[in-house]
């Protein structure tokens, strides 16, 4: 059984409910990437996506002030460091999410998986079932 944390990606970027959407922002395109976990601590708290900024935030004419806690998703879903990359692929598909934070059992953040990480460690079948969940246009 090959688990998330062997093809999770670690190396994350969090942010605080209390920063601003701007700095959000910037932190998201200084690495390069769509979404945020965001975490109080290490606590898993929301997730934040450029779309939630877009949407949630200009298209209202919030200001640049305005915090991650006020746009962020709180409802999340996850899934576990420990958990089998082919039942976690079945579960991202029956979502339609591309991506997840990753937590342990403590709830704590320690990293993400997404499409490209099943796609490259996932059996033949999960990754199959996976890739058409995921894919499928809304």
């Amino acid at each position: 059984m090959q688990t998330i944390s062997q093809v999770m990606t670690p190396d994350i970027v969090i942010a605080r409910p209390d920063q601003t959407i701007a700095d959000a922002a910037q932190m998201m395109a200084q690495a390069d990437i769509g979404s945020l976990p965001v975490g109080d601590d290490d606590r898993l708290v929301g997730m934040l996506t450029d779309r939630d900024i877009v949407i949630r935030a200009v298209a209202k004419g919030l200001p640049a002030d305005t915090t991650v806690r006020e746009v962020m998703t709180a409802n999340i879903r996850y899934c576990y460091d420990d958990q089998d990359v082919a039942e976690v692929a079945r579960n991202m598909a029956e979502l339609g999410v591309r991506r997840l934070p990753v937590v342990n059992r403590d709830k704590r953040i320690v990293g993400f998986v997404a499409l490209s990480n099943i796609a490259q460690a996932a059996s033949d079948g999960a990754k199959d079932a996976f890739l058409r969940g995921v894919a499928t246009p809304h």
